[in-house]
């Protein structure tokens, strides 16, 4: 993987946050992470080695609303464009287009049968059902998938 490029209002707004979580570390072991990530920040380019934990601190920022709060819809818009070249963030994409891809089969079909349920905490599964299959997608945290496909439901 590439290393995640940075422009000047991502490295605004990532750099006190990172430093937040500096200062929340106990002990020098649990700063080193951090310490590297703030470099790369700082220099604008953060490699694939610590990708993860900058994808991390991201998610954090992004699913708790800190960011658009403290700073508004632009600057979480900007982090969520960096998130996207996270690990975390190409693996959210990858399993919406996978979604979408199965999606796709189901056009032309007449639906039958549509419910939303919980599978529990942010989890909750979509079901479709056509004259020619049953699908039921999952949507949770991690992100989305199929989490079932019959064919001939009807």
């Amino acid at each position: 993987m590439a290393p995640v490029k940075l422009d000047e209002l991502q490295r605004d707004l990532l750099t006190p946050q990172i430093d937040a979580f500096l200062a929340a570390a106990p002990d020098a072991a649990a700063r080193a992470p951090y310490t590297a990530l703030r470099a790369a920040i700082a220099e604008g380019e953060v490699p694939d080695n610590i990708a993860d934990r900058l994808g991390s601190i991201i998610e954090v920022l992004l699913s708790s609303g800190r960011i658009r709060h403290a700073h508004g819809p632009g600057s979480e818009l900007a982090l969520w464009a960096l998130f996207q070249q996270t690990p975390r963030g190409l693996d959210l994409i990858a399993s919406v287009d996978g979604v979408n891809a199965a999606l796709k089969q189901i056009l032309g079909q007449t639906i039958t049968f549509v419910s939303a349920v919980p599978r529990g905490p942010g989890a909750y599964a979509l079901t479709v059902r056509t004259t020619e299959l049953q699908l039921i997608v999952r949507f949770e945290a991690a992100g989305v998938r199929i989490e079932s496909v019959e064919i001939g439901s009807e």
